[in-house]
């Protein structure tokens, strides 16, 4: 208690969580990593994150920083310890709408985000399911990605510059807007996707990009997921790459949708076995004006080469969004995801990435050999198929520890051969040590630990995560 004290007198007794208060941060989205932490401290400036690491420097007590806590590998998780909140720090220090910038401390939460660019006629890239409670901080030390991925890049390709504390107490700021900066080794990239472990990210700059004036955004049936990849470089070369989204909803997927979603509907009158939601943003006034009769043109150009596609029977069926609330019920099937995917236990759950031309070949291999190594196993999956990024999850038959490393194992010997990662876009946390340490170059491995060690040499920092 005399640590906590020490750290009241920075933040103010109000703004340290402990008991049944801290109670909001005691467990992971997904409910398999939890604990109630000892005590939360919530600071409200770059200046008491600053001083609240020095001390616990000094003390060499460890410290876990949480934002949103929606993360699905354990990663901002410390039960009986010490976590570090930023959701106080929430406050967006400036957009620009000259420069197409957005500064922002670590607590904003994204939609946050998204409402202030629109303001500006501008948007932030970046979405997926949590983007209500996401915040920023976690969005980068996670090197977070979503849907839009396809046009606009992974966390890491929307930021300028960051600010972040080091394990003790040293500000490290990276405030840099430029968008060319070759002044030594790039340490903003070193510190995004860190998850927490080389320092606390603290404030950002963001880029911002063009608000689309329209969407053409529909749901397409393909005989084949192999047909997927000629659908999308067909409709990326129709649009000059304006497809931002190309999302992979199989057969036990909608079915699933519509087992446990409320009010829910197919996306077609018939069943099919893969689905693909596809979203084309347009930014230039030319396709966004509406013609006499009221069409889009950025619609009718989809509208087009879909028809042309079924004429030469390339196509099952596609049924294409006509006003925004269809367009919000194709994208809330797809923003189900998690919640279709957690609600049923013992699973093995993977985010792995493959090139994109040996997808269709990772998901027969793994479902084949699901099928050898546990005949009871149901594998379940959605894809980001524009970038390669696999949610396989499998049912497995047995919660034994020893076979749901097997499983996962067998899943990782697929992705290695076909020249995959096993970790896409949710970070390593906890779920993915054993992975790591099996699958990573042993170099790399070393010289991450000799970075850890350099920057953080009492280990404080987010301990038993992302580092075997």
């Amino acid at each position: 208690m005399g640590l906590i004290d020490d750290f009241a007198e920075v933040i103010g007794a109000e703004n340290v969580a402990t008991g049944a208060a801290a109670d909001r941060w005691a467990s992971d989205w997904t409910g398999k990593y939890g604990g109630r932490p000892g005590a939360v401290l919530r600071p409200a400036t770059t200046e008491q994150v600053a001083a609240l690491l020095r001390r616990a420097n000094t003390a060499g007590h460890s410290i876990t920083p949480v934002s949103g806590n929606t993360g699905l590998v354990g990663g901002a998780q410390a039960a009986g310890g010490l976590m570090l909140s930023l959701d106080r720090m929430n406050a967006i220090r400036a957009i620009n709408p000259a420069a197409r910038t957005a500064i922002v401390e670590a607590g904003v939460i994204l939609s946050s985000l998204h409402d202030a660019a629109d303001a500006h006629d501008l948007s932030f890239p970046m979405s997926f399911g949590a983007r209500g409670s996401a915040m920023i901080g976690g969005i980068l030390s996670t090197n977070a990605g979503g849907s839009n991925v396809l046009r606009h890049g992974n966390a890491r390709a929307l930021c300028l510059g960051i600010e972040a504390v080091l394990a003790d107490g040293r500000v490290l700021n990276l405030m840099s807007e430029l968008h060319k900066d070759n002044s030594g080794l790039d340490l903003r990239d070193l510190l995004i996707g860190a998850e927490g472990q080389l320092g606390v990210i603290t404030a950002a700059v963001l880029k911002l990009a063009p608000k689309p004036r329209a969407h053409a955004t529909a749901m397409i049936a393909v005989p084949r997921l192999g047909d997927a990849l000629a659908l999308l470089n067909r409709l990326q070369d129709a649009t000059g790459g304006a497809v931002e989204a190309f999302e992979l909803m199989p057969r036990n997927y909608i079915q699933t949708h519509l087992d446990r979603i409320d009010g829910a509907r197919p996306p077609f009158d018939a069943m099919h076995d893969v689905n693909i939601l596809v979203e084309i943003a347009a930014t230039a006034p030319r396709d966004a004006t509406p013609a006499e009769d009221g069409t889009l043109p950025v619609v009718a150009l989809l509208q087009d080469e879909l028809e042309r596609m079924l004429e030469a029977d390339q196509l099952r069926d596609a049924v294409i969004a006509r006003s925004e609330a269809q367009r919000s019920e194709m994208w809330a099937r797809r923003e189900a995801a998690a919640e279709l995917t957690f609600w049923r236990r013992p699973l093995v759950d993977t985010d792995v990435a493959l090139p994109l031309d040996r997808v269709a070949e990772f998901i027969d291999r793994a479902n084949a050999r699901m099928a050898e190594l546990d005949p009871e196993s149901d594998p379940f999956y959605v894809a980001h198929l524009g970038d390669g990024n696999v949610h396989y999850t499998v049912y497995v038959g047995s919660d034994d520890i020893q076979h749901r490393d097997r499983v996962t194992e067998a899943i990782e010997d697929i992705v290695a051969d076909l020249g995959g990662s096993f970790s896409a876009e949710h970070g390593i946390g906890q779920s993915k040590l054993a992975t790591l340490r099996r699958r990573k170059d042993p170099v790399a491995l070393d010289v991450m630990r000799q970075i850890k060690a350099a920057l953080d040499p009492k280990g404080i920092l987010n301990p038993g995560k992302t580092l075997p």
